[in-house]
């Protein structure tokens, strides 16, 4: 249950062919928080379901003009091209997201990229 009615209704504006997709990467944004103890903020950005740690960078969730669906994360950060290199067969838009084709769920390995986005101020000084 999604507790914001702007963010609920921002995912049932998603057309249906990836809204599970979009769900399943909600899903996996709000375990790897719970799981790491992490206080997590829900809002709209952009119009767009993000989700921010207090030492974190950004989370966005969405759907790119070339269709499917995709993370995104502060294109000015490290998070992709950190992660390009531990999941290079993903489909990356450059610095700022992770594209999925429709009916294509996110790999667990996605996991990584959130826990780097949630924690990513806590390393830098």
């Amino acid at each position: 249950m999604i507790e914001y009615e702007n963010v609920a209704a921002a995912f049932a504006a998603f057309p249906e062919d990836v809204r599970a997709g979009l769900l399943a990467l909600r899903a996996q944004i709000l375990a790897v928080a719970l799981a790491e103890g992490i206080p997590l903020e829900e809002s709209l950005r952009w119009g767009q379901p993000a989700y921010l740690a207090q030492k974190g960078s950004t989370i966005r969730l969405g759907v790119p003009k070339i269709g499917g669906y995709a993370i995104y994360t502060h294109c000015q950060t490290t998070l992709m091209r950190d992660f390009r290199e531990i999941c290079p067969e993903l489909r990356f838009e450059g610095n700022r997201a992770v594209h999925f084709a429709v009916g294509e769920m996110p790999p667990e390995a996605i996991d990584m990229l959130i826990r780097a986005a949630l924690t990513y101020h806590n390393k830098r000084c």
